[in-house]
């Protein structure tokens, strides 16, 4: 993951900013092309699919780019699912994923829950999520109902 960080007094840094997220795009791309090549997740159909989709969430919510998602990452993932936890709610939920004890969810442990066997907390509430987005609401004007339509 890219070590650099961001120069925050650098007000102009739109940049580097940039660069940042696309070496970190880069890395997280490598680490699905070996996660495909090692064959451990083979049993999904769409694994391919999968893992762009993971990756895009992982860069969201990332958002310091520090290669991890911490407390405050993942805080912020849970107020914008609309499932606001407390510090430590948080942290049970990154102690029940991390499996190196870093304190912190990295992307192979990210993709360990959400393709994994065992479900967490934070698995749930993404599958959630993602099946909330796909309903689409209808456009367009309503159609016209009368009284007979009623209850």
């Amino acid at each position: 993951m890219p070590s650099t960080k961001v120069d925050h007094t650098n007000k102009q840094g739109g940049k580097q900013w940039g660069k940042l997220k696309k070496d970190q795009e880069e890395a997280l791309e490598a680490i699905n092309e070996e996660i495909i090549k090692n064959g451990e997740y083979s049993s999904y159909e769409d694994l391919e699919e999968r893992l762009n989709n993971y990756k895009e969430k992982f860069i969201e919510y990332d958002l310091d780019n520090s290669g991890d998602l911490d407390d405050k990452d993942v805080t912020f993932m849970m107020e914008k699912l609309g499932q606001p936890k407390n510090l430590l709610e948080v942290k049970k939920m990154i102690a029940e994923v991390d499996t190196n004890r870093s304190g912190t969810i990295n992307y192979n442990e990210f993709i360990e829950m959400m393709l994994g066997k065992k479900n967490s907390v934070l698995k749930i509430i993404l599958m959630f999520e993602e099946k909330k987005k796909g309903k689409e609401q209808p456009t367009g004007i309503p159609p016209k109902r009368s009284l007979e339509d009623l209850p």
